[in-house]
Formats: C-alpha cells, structure tokens, sequence
C-alpha cells in the first residue's frame, strides 16, 4: 500500500474521498447553480488524485511507468450546487482488468448524513480508464507497483456494495 493511500481519508459507504472544495463563484452558470461542466471538472480533480493514491503518480510517469487515460464518463447529475457549498469527491474502483479501471466517483455537498455529507450525491459518474505507456503512448498492463496500490485498494473497500447505477447507458424510454 502507498504512504499516501494509508493516510487517505476513506469512508466505508462512500468510498476514497479524493477531492475537497468549494464551488467557487466562476463555477456558476446563469441559473445561478453550478455549471455541468464544473462537476466534471471537481471528479478530474478527484481522479488524479486517485492516481496518485493508488500510485500512478509524478515519479511513475517520470519513470516511464505509464500513466493513465481517460477513455469514457458517464456523468449523471442529481443535484444543484451553489456557491461556496463545500464538495466531498469520493471515488470506488468498481472493476479491473491488468490495463484498465473502472470508477465511479460522486460529488458530496456537506449535510447532516453520515460523515458530515448530505445524504445523496449532487452527482455521480463513471469513467473508463485505460493505462498507457511508451512513446507514443500505447495501451500496456500496469507496472507492479501500480497494481500493488489498485489491490490494497480493492482490500479497503472489501465490504463495500457496488454502486447500483454503474453501466447504465442515456435510453429513452420505449414507446
């Protein structure tokens, strides 16, 4: 396990908290409520710090380890934010193969639920990373020490569900 996975703060129902902030003043569109694009922006910010977490970080990539890729999101929205609330990002690995991740990370505004977080996520979304090495980059397996961070991760959050929403696709329903 990494230093910093050790010291990350991880909540059992929710999963590694990767980001914290505010929704700051420039985040807010013309309804006055958080603009979609920022939501994305806060769980990126959540995913490379995950990266790091999990040990894909600056001396892995400066190694020629690899890095990784973002491949797909799925990004659903729940909730309004507004300025200046406070944001949780908590982030699950829900699957893996030897060169790809699947997330699924949340957006949290702080309430009275467990852990000092609303009940239910302003947002959630699911992405598909791919690890990639070389020049030019090519898809490759993780490098060991990256594998060993994914599987003391898989060892915290042992008890954790499975969030029910992850591979749900946008369908309309049928007529």
């Amino acid at each position: 396990m990494t230093a910093q996975l050790a010291e990350a703060p991880f909540l059992q129902s929710r999963g590694l908290v990767v980001w914290q902030g505010p929704c700051l003043e420039e985040w807010l569109d013309y309804n006055g409520h958080m603009n979609e694009t920022y939501y994305l922006l806060a769980m990126s910010q959540g995913s490379d710090r995950f990266m790091e977490l999990v040990g894909c970080d600056a001396a892995y990539r400066e190694a020629g380890l690899g890095t990784l890729y973002t491949l797909e999101t799925h990004l659903r929205y729940f909730a309004e934010v507004l300025r200046g609330e406070v944001l949780t990002v908590t982030t699950q690995l829900v699957d893996r193969d030897t060169k790809r991740l699947r997330l699924y990370s949340q957006v949290w505004r702080a309430g009275e639920g467990a852990e000092g977080l609303a009940e239910n996520p302003a947002a959630a979304a699911e992405f598909l990373l791919l690890h990639v090495a070389g020049a030019p980059p090519r898809s490759a397996p993780f490098a060991p020490v990256l594998e060993a961070g994914l599987e003391a991760l898989e060892g915290l959050q042992a008890g954790m569900a499975r969030p029910e929403d992850t591979g749900r696709g946008i369908v309309l329903g049928r007529r």
